[in-house]
């Protein structure tokens, strides 16, 4: 999933970019999707239909997320290095949050 507050338009703008063959992802929600108030708009994470102990948000600013903070993991904001390679760094992370959810908990990452 995307989840972004910018307009649609704007939105699939960014995934031919990110993914011009649409085979990444799958899924695109964007302002329409978020919660306004006061001017701001909030993603709510509950809209996925997921079960939030199992789900994550990436994003640069927590505002967007002030129901769900515990979901959120910071990362840089993006200006159009094609040479950042932020993401990459929380492969590690990512990686341990999916052993985690299939075997029901955080290991130490050590052996057995």
């Amino acid at each position: 999933f995307i989840f972004t507050t910018a307009k649609q338009d704007y939105a699939e703008k960014v995934l031919d970019v990110l993914d011009p063959k649409k085979k990444l992802i799958r899924h695109c929600l964007s302002q329409r999707d978020c919660l306004c108030a006061r001017g701001c708009y909030w993603k709510d994470l509950t809209c996925l239909g997921r079960d939030l102990a199992k789900t994550v948000a990436l994003d640069h600013t927590i505002q967007g997320f002030p129901a769900q903070a515990a979901n959120w993991i910071p990362v840089p904001r993006w200006w159009g290095d094609l040479r950042d390679e932020e993401l990459l760094h929380l492969i590690p992370l990512l990686g341990q949050l999916g052993r985690a959810v299939r075997t029901g908990g955080l290991g130490t990452g050590r052996g057995p």
